[in-house]
């Protein structure tokens, strides 16, 4: 006789497995831009803003800004990004996009959007912004 799970146990099952079924999805559209996930979720962040500061991309992306030297380094040289000195702070670079990650962008994200619009397919206005909130709660405490 099996014994029956927790909430806490259902949903962290529930994680996983959306954790899986989206990186695999993730990789297999990333195969053909010849980027990492890491370097694509640089450019989302980067898209999603006007331009940023190193430290702040940094903070989004969860990683130090000499990890994050690196990436942007690697996708300055295959011209998807670009550092322009700060006006006003002369110790500080903002990234944005150029036009060829602006790209790259625009085509990943029409990805997202049509996952997410195949994601909340089966459920209703109300769930899905019961299910928006729920998420900006929990993305809130990370």
């Amino acid at each position: 006789m099996s014994v029956p799970l927790t909430t806490i146990e259902k949903i962290s099952h529930q994680l996983v497995e959306f954790y899986e079924k989206m990186s695999f999805w993730e990789q297999d559209v990333l195969r053909s831009s010849g980027l990492s996930t890491a370097q694509m979720h640089t450019l989302e962040i980067v898209g999603h803003g006007v331009s940023l500061r190193m430290k702040e991309l940094a903070g989004k992306i969860g990683v130090t800004t000499g990890t994050l030297t690196v990436m942007v380094d690697r996708l300055e040289e295959q011209g998807l990004l670009k550092r322009t000195p700060h006006e006003t702070d002369r110790r500080s670079w903002l990234i944005e996009l150029t036009e060829k990650g602006q790209a790259h962008f625009s085509q990943h994200h029409q990805y997202h959007l049509r996952l997410t619009e195949e994601i909340t397919a089966t459920l209703s206005r109300e769930e899905q912004e019961l299910f928006t909130a729920i998420l900006e709660k929990i993305v809130g405490r990370m």
